[in-house]
C-alpha cells in the first residue's frame, strides 16, 4: 500500500535539506536523530518548527529531513524552507499564511568569493613599510 508523502527541498547559504512530510504524530527527525539532539539550541529548533506552528500542523505530520553542507544556522534555515515547500505540496491553501510570514522567500545571501592577492574576500595582507 502506498503511503502519502510530501517532499520539499530547502537551501540556505551552503546547506541543502531534503525534507519528507509523512502523516504521523509530529516527530522531527534530522539525519536520523531527533531535532533536539541534532541542533541542541532552542532558537534553531524554534526556527525549524515555525512553518508547522503558523499553519497549525504540529501533530499532523512527521518530518524526516536529510541535510548536508553549511553550518547549523544555514541547515536550520534550509530545513525550514523544505518544510514550507512540503506543506505547500500537502495543502496549497496554506500559501497566503506562509507568504505573509516570509517562509516562501529564499534567502539569497551567500559567502563572497575569495579574490586573488587577498587573504579572504576583502581582508588584505598586512602592510609592511620596509
Amino acid at each position: 500500500m502506498a503511503q502519502v508523502q510530501f517532499f520539499g527541498t530547502g537551501r540556505r547559504k551552503n546547506a541543502v535539506a531534503r525534507v519528507r512530510l509523512v502523516p504521523g504524530e509530529g516527530r522531527l527527525i534530522v539525519n536520523g536523530r531527533p531535532l533536539e539532539e541534532y541542533f541542541g539550541q532552542k532558537i534553531l529548533e524554534m526556527q525549524v518548527r515555525q512553518p508547522l506552528e503558523v499553519t497549525n500542523n504540529q501533530g499532523r505530520f512527521d518530518v524526516l529531513a536529510k541535510v548536508e553542507g553549511g553550518g547549523t544556522t544555514g541547515q536550520a534555515g534550509a530545513i525550514r524552507m523544505g518544510i514550507t515547500r512540503a506543506l505547500l505540496q500537502a495543502d496549497s491553501e496554506l500559501r497566503p499564511v506562509l507568504k505573509q510570514n516570509g517562509f516562501l522567500t529564499r534567502d539569497p545571501r551567500m559567502k563572497e568569493r575569495r579574490k586573488y592577492g587577498l587573504k579572504k574576500a576583502r581582508k588584505a595582507p598586512q602592510f609592511s613599510k620596509r
